[in-house]
Formats: C-alpha cells, sequence, structure tokens
C-alpha cells in the first residue's frame, strides 16, 4: 500500500480542531442534578486524537487488514484448537432476543435463554459421559479452578483435611499448577516417559509415598503432546485406589468427540473449553467458557446460580441457596452467556452424526502433515498422534536457524505461526495442530511452504534468520520491548487547520 500515512497511530494523524462527528445539542442542559464528585474529575481534558471522519475510518480499515484470523488464513496454533467460528453461531448470538436480556430479570421473561443453558448442561454431560454441568465459569483456568474446588469440598465433606496433593505431568498446561496452587494445593509431579506418556513406575512411587495425601491427578488426554495416554484405566485405579479422584483438563478435547467420553474413562471431574471445542473464536484475550463436569455424586458440590426444572418441565427456575454442599458463587450470574449461545448453535448445527467426524477428522490432518513434514523437522516421538503434534525444530541444526526463525518467516508466506516453545519438553518445540475444518488443499500448501522454509534454513539461512520481511513491523527485539515497554505517546500539537 503506497500510503504515507499507514502505520502512523491515530495520534500522528491528529490535527487541532478537527472532528470526526457532529452531536446535537444536550437537551438535558440544567437539568441533571447529579454531578461527577471534583476529586474525580479531570482537570484538564484528556489528551485525545482530533481527525477527521475519512482519516479516522481509513486508518482503522487499513490496520484491520493486520489482524490475522480463521477467516483470512490457515491458523496452526497447536494447543489452542483454532477452528473456525460459522457465521450462523454469530448471528444467533447477535439476536435481540439474547443479547437484549438482563441476568436479573424474572425468570418467567427469559425461558428461551434459560432452555439454552439447561440443554447445553444436558449436551456436554452426554458427549463427555459425566452425570452432571456448571456453566458459570467464564474461561478454562477459571474452570480448573472450579474442578479442583469441587474436589476440595468433596474431600472437606468427608473430613479428609489431609488431601492437598495434587498430581501432574510434566507435560501439562502450565495453568494445572497454576490452578492448583491458586486453590491451596500442593503439586506433585509425575515424569514422562520416553514415548511421552505418563511414567507408571514413577506414578507408583507417588501414590505409594503421598497416597493419603492425594487430592487428585490432573490429565489431560490426548496430552499435550498429542499423544493418547493409553493407560488411563490403570492410572484411574491407582488415584482411586488411594482415595483420589481425577481431574480431566479439557483442553485437548477436539479429537475425543465422537471417539471416546472422559467419564468412561474414570474421570470424576473436568472442564471443558467452548472457545476451543466448540468454535467460538480463541485467543487475543478472549472471550471465554469453562464449563465444569461431575460424575455421579459430586453434582452436590457444583457452583450456584443452577438452571432447573419444575416438577412437571414445564418452567425453568434460576436456584442458589438450597444446596448445602454447594461452592456458592464462583462468578456473576451464568458465565460468558453469549460463549455457551454459540456452541450451543454449533453443536446443534453438527447434531448426532456429524459431531462424530470432529475427532477422527481431526486427527487425519495433524498425521498427514506430521509423516509430510518429518523428513525436514526433527520428530522425537515416532507413532500416531491425535489432533496436534510436536517438531523438535528443523531436522538440519547446522545453520542456527532456530523455531523461531521458522515461525517468523511463515508470516512472510501469509500463515500464522504454530505455537513455538511449548511444551517445555524440547528445546524447539513447535506444536502444530491443523483442526478438522481444514481441506486437503490447505494443507498441502503450509506443508509446501514448511519444506519450502526448511531448504531456505539450509540454503540461505540468512533469509530465515532474519524473517519476517512481509510485514508491516520486522523483527522486533522481544527482550526489550518486555523489559522497557513503551505504553504511552506524547501527542505531537499540530497547528489548527
Amino acid at each position: 500500500m503506497n500510503n504515507r500515512l499507514y502505520g502512523q497511530l491515530i495520534f500522528e494523524l491528529s490535527h487541532t480542531g478537527r472532528r470526526a462527528y457532529s452531536l446535537p445539542q444536550n437537551r438535558f442542559d440544567g437539568f441533571a442534578t447529579e454531578q461527577l464528585p471534583k476529586e474525580l474529575r479531570r482537570s484538564e481534558d484528556a489528551e485525545l486524537p482530533e481527525c477527521d471522519e475519512m482519516t479516522v475510518v481509513r486508518h482503522y480499515t487499513n490496520h484491520s487488514a493486520n489482524n490475522f484470523g480463521v477467516f483470512n488464513g490457515f491458523y496452526p496454533l497447536g494447543s489452542c484448537t483454532m477452528k473456525y467460528n460459522p457465521i450462523i453461531d454469530e448471528e444467533i448470538a447477535a439476536m435481540s432476543d439474547f443479547c437484549a436480556l438482563h441476568p436479573l430479570q424474572p425468570a418467567d421473561t427469559c425461558q428461551g435463554a434459560l432452555e439454552v443453558y439447561y440443554s447445553m448442561q444436558s449436551l456436554l454431560a452426554e458427549l463427555t459421559g459425566l452425570s452432571e454441568f456448571t456453566l458459570n465459569p467464564c474461561a478454562g483456568a477459571h474452570g480448573e479452578l472450579t474442578g479442583l474446588m469441587v474436589i476440595r469440598a468433596y474431600h472437606d465433606s468427608r473430613h479428609d483435611l489431609q488431601r492437598t496433593k495434587v498430581i501432574i505431568p510434566d507435560s501439562a498446561h502450565g495453568t494445572n499448577p497454576a490452578s492448583a496452587a491458586v486453590c491451596g494445593l500442593q503439586v506433585v509431579e509425575v515424569k514422562s516417559t520416553s514415548e511421552g506418556l505418563v511414567d507408571l513406575d514413577d506414578l507408583k512411587r507417588i501414590v505409594e509415598a503421598e497416597g493419603p495425601n492425594v487430592a487428585a491427578m490432573m490429565m489431560t488426554n490426548p496430552n499435550t503432546l498429542g499423544l493418547f495416554e493409553k493407560d488411563i484405566p490403570e492410572i484411574a485405579q491407582m488415584i482411586h485406589g488411594c482415595g483420589g479422584l481425577m481431574y480431566y483438563d479439557g483442553a485437548n478435547l477436539n479429537p475425543m468427540l465422537g471417539v471416546c467420553r472422559p467419564g468412561d474413562m474414570g474421570f470424576d471431574v473436568m472442564h471443558i473449553n467452548l472457545h476451543k471445542t466448540f468454535a467460538t473464536p480463541h485467543g487475543g484475550g478472549g472471550p471465554g467458557s469453562g464449563p465444569v463436569g461431575v460424575r455421579e455424586g459430586l453434582e452436590p458440590f457444583l457452583p450456584t446460580p443452577r438452571v432447573v426444572a419444575d416438577e412437571n418441565n414445564t418452567m425453568l427456575h434460576v436456584v442458589t441457596g438450597e444446596y448445602e454442599q454447594t461452592l456458592g458463587s464462583i462468578g456473576q450470574f451464568f458465565g460468558n452467556f453469549a460463549v455457551i449461545l454459540r456452541a450451543y448453535v454449533y453443536v446443534l448445527s453438527l447434531g448426532r452424526e456429524h459431531v462424530k467426524m470432529v475427532g477422527p477428522l481431526a486427527t487425519l490432518n495433524a498425521n498427514y502433515i506430521k509423516q509430510r513434514l518429518k523428513d525436514d523437522y526433527k520428530l522425537p516421538i515416532k507413532g500416531l498422534c491425535k489432533h496436534e503434534f510436536v517438531f523438535d525444530g528443523l531436522a538440519d541444526k547446522s545453520t542456527g536457524v532456530t523455531t523461531m526463525d521458522v515461525a517468523k518467516r511463515l508470516l512472510d508466506y501469509g500463515y500464522h505461526a504454530p505455537t513455538i516453545y511449548f511444551p517445555l519438553l524440547f528445546h524447539e518445540s513447535l506444536m502444530i495442530e491443523p483442526t478438522e475444518n481444514e481441506s486437503k488443499q490447505t494443507i498441502d500448501a503450509f506443508i509446501d511452504v514448511m519444506h519450502t522454509i526448511a531448504k531456505e534454513a539450509h540454503d540461505t539461512p540468512d533469509v530465515v534468520k532474519s524473517a519476517p520481511h512481509n510485514t508491516p513491523i520486522g523483527r522486533v527485539d522481544d527482550v526489550l520491548a518486555a523489559k522497557h515497554p513503551v505504553v504511552t505517546f506524547k501527542q505531537m500539537t499540530h497547528e489548527q487547520d
């Protein structure tokens, strides 16, 4: 784009006296009885940019073209399931019948919204093999914390107060130990084998040493390496045998849909990331939703408020204080309702038959990419993966091209970079997840670019090391930006014109 204004801040385009709006006279002047307290008022006007309408519109339109999402490119971000968000989800979530509701209005005036909530609980229970769900948590990590609070409440109800240890694999998402710590629990790490799975011998050692103190074991299946934990029955037997509960981190539920259910594997509590598995856009800080499900017998410990049906199934009600063992409230009202609504529409759109295709197709796409690229990129763990897999950088490391360099070079070819340097089990981790909705043509084009970058890394490594070259901003100094962030802008004063 040949435009000298492109790339400037809106403050740099400011000219004193310019306006992009014209508001009518305030007809309430003189009638206001409420004024802001003096101590809350500014001593002088805020330094806001002053621009004409077309400058504002063009500025933000141009910059919006730099946003990358699943609607304008392939997004192989591992461990996050960047699947597409069908437009029908957005259209229904934007209906005034839903978005104009208020959470404090009487239940008999919002039966449609309560029906969505009530039905979604039932759908998730059926999909996961668990007894009951709460949709109140507002994010995956929030769901993790809620699930651990359920587990802790369960042990407290049995006066098993010494159970303060949570066993977590060394390949786990970082939120697992963080959630345990916030819940006042202590983390005991269990090692992985050379095949990337939980080391049963190490787990047995931990259980023998900490058995009476074990509150739970947190697991992601498939795990963070994209590998199916085939020893779940034996693991569950060990944990249940010492009195602990099994917690399922639902971050990687995508490849399990239509194949198997956590409840059938022996898990007692789980959370689901609706913003991953059920198609709400994920990334950029939100929006999120982390419903928590429990097996039969743990329902009384779920948080409130809850949506329940009356005796005749003719009216839905919101209840709070009727459950003696409840955690109480873990957030305002019913979480991110619009995310729940999008997920509900997505599940109904797929239907019972097509939801069974999600897991197998995600697994097929991931294994196809892995097999096509394994000669150019180092594959530390062989064998079948599920929805995602991890390379340990380039197979040929002789020229010093790193995983970061590969990720930056992908931007020049119009692809969002995969997840890099996670999980921490490998020095140059490159995690790729294609999801189930990408076509073979899209995947083949991505594979071709990855081959091209591997060849560039060998023949012209400096090109890769200095990437990206075609983006508005080139390679930035991440360390400098983190240590000395520039978070303010001193507005330049232009002459009035």
